[in-house]
């Protein structure tokens, strides 16, 4: 099993949290093998024993259970309260809690996985960040619903998990142009692609940027690029490239422990 850890999330024995790559879970083809999406085609009892499997490596014997959002790239933050069924995950892209024992999961295959912790406040967060939910406000988002669970956003610390890398990212004019019109300094996360008219986006860098724009500016990058880790991380972009008919979910989840 392929797991990343953040530095300035591994500091406290309280919270545990992982990144987890494809690797060490019981689905096939091209959902080999920890695919953790229900929204993918892969049989449900294989998605279910693979979250237990991550789940499992976080609890570490632990009573504990894992939830995940309807992930819609939207800017919409819930506050986790006691768990649900998957089939009842709310329509949103982020959530805070300060219950101990629910592990905030964050399913991706190339946007961006990002993991909260305020140790002090014993208040946790979890964001899915792409492109879209990174412009509209989700980091924000969290960092607002960890404050009303007493967080404070200078000790909130955030590590920004494995997402496509820039070399990997080529977007089109009207990309970057939606960009540059809310902010033109946006223009530093555009590099030119070698294809006329077309550029390299690094999401990375951006959603760190809307990080210390929240005020969160204990930042880890892990800087590993999903689309380039073929047989480490899904990957929505090479997938797409394959022709393959879908793709499987990496999760990245924390738990804060009782």
């Amino acid at each position: 099993m392929l797991i990343l850890t953040a530095r300035n999330l591994s500091e406290s024995r309280r919270i545990a949290h992982g990144f987890f790559g494809r690797q060490g879970g019981v689905s096939e083809g091209i959902y080999a093998s920890l695919n953790c999406g229900p929204g993918s085609g892969d049989a449900r009892e294989r998605v279910l024993e693979n979250r237990s499997r991550a789940l499992a490596h976080l609890s570490q014997g632990r009573a504990a259970t894992l939830v995940t959002l309807f992930q819609i790239h939207s800017a919409r933050a819930v506050t986790v309260e006691a768990p649900w069924e998957i089939g009842s995950a709310p329509q949103a892209d982020g959530m805070a809690t300060n219950v101990p024992g629910i592990a905030l999961g964050i399913l991706t295959a190339d946007c961006a996985p990002v993991l909260f912790a305020d140790d002090e406040a014993k208040v946790i967060g979890a964001a899915h960040a792409g492109w879209k939910g990174a412009q509209g406000g989700v980091i924000a988002s969290v960092v607002e619903a960890m404050e009303k669970l007493g967080a404070q956003r200078a000790r909130i610390r955030a590590a920004i998990g494995p997402a496509i890398g820039q070399a990997n990212y080529e977007v089109g004019p009207e990309f970057q142009t939606g960009f540059l019109e809310r902010d033109s300094a946006n223009a530093q996360f555009f590099v030119p692609s070698q294809r006329a008219g077309h550029w390299q986006f690094d999401l990375e860098s951006y959603v760190a940027s809307r990080l210390a724009e929240a005020g969160v500016n204990r930042i880890e990058r892990l800087s590993v690029c999903t689309y380039a880790g073929d047989g480490a991380f899904f990957s929505y972009r090479r997938a797409t490239h394959r022709g393959e008919a879908d793709y499987g979910r990496d999760i990245s989840a924390i738990l804060l422990h009782g």
